[in-house]
């Protein structure tokens, strides 16, 4: 197994996942790019190339959350910025995917997973509307790409996290706010992490074969 983990700014994050893989048994190598750009996705596709040859996955998981606030207080800046962040770096690095995997371009084929969010279903008024938008554009994206390279031996499926316990609660202004919403959950918890890569693991391999445009749930009943 050869892995490529980006990072745009935590290094020792990066570092400590790259051990782990390598410690599994698995060829890891870490990439420092803001694929929000175009210069970065370049540069991250170019190592990818040339450090460990053919692709055949693509996990776009890039995102950023700003703290809570409501629409009548959002700026240009603010929106301007979820977006390039959570949107435009999922298409710009879908697209490379694409030239390398598709059979018109020579490939052999592969899969793209793309992590949306619960928030695309629910709008997360009065906390997160900006950043719920940029995950319905991942939901279109992933069903309008997954048409488009269906034949060309390309699968394309997302996955929807919900209240999972991770940093980026702590970007949003509130650490704590998993276990302020799990008594509301059907399931009465968060999720974690690990439940969420169990389903990116699982939508990225052959035992999904059959499966293209597909959205998998992970919210806790929500």
């Amino acid at each position: 197994m050869a892995v490529c983990i980006n990072y745009r700014a935590n290094t020792d994050a990066a570092e400590s996942l790259a051990r782990e893989i390598q410690t599994a048994g698995g060829h890891c190598i870490t990439v420092q790019a803001d694929i929000s750009t175009e210069v970065g996705v370049s540069k991250l596709f170019t190592a990818v190339d040339q450090e460990l040859g053919t692709l055949d996955v693509l996990v776009n998981n890039a995102g950023i959350l700003q703290p809570q606030s409501r629409l009548d207080e959002l700026t240009a800046e603010r929106i301007n910025q979820l977006l390039t962040t959570n949107v435009t770096s999922y298409f710009l690095c879908s697209r490379e995917a694409v030239k390398r995997m598709s059979t018109l371009y020579g490939g052999k084929g592969g899969s793209i997973v793309n992590v949306s969010s619960a928030a695309a279903r629910t709008g997360s008024p009065n906390e997160y509307i900006d950043y719920a938008a940029t995950k319905g554009a991942i939901d279109t994206l992933t069903k309008g790409l997954s048409l488009e390279v269906a034949a060309e031996n390309i699968r394309v499926n997302c996955v929807r996290p919900g209240c999972i316990y991770t940093d980026m609660h702590a970007d949003g202004g509130e650490p704590g706010r998993v276990d302020r919403l799990a008594d509301v959950l059907p399931m009465k918890r968060g999720g974690h992490p690990e439940e969420v890569a169990e389903a990116i693991y699982w939508l990225a391999s052959e035992k999904a074969s059959f499966s293209t445009g597909n959205f998998l749930d992970l919210a806790g009943g929500v």
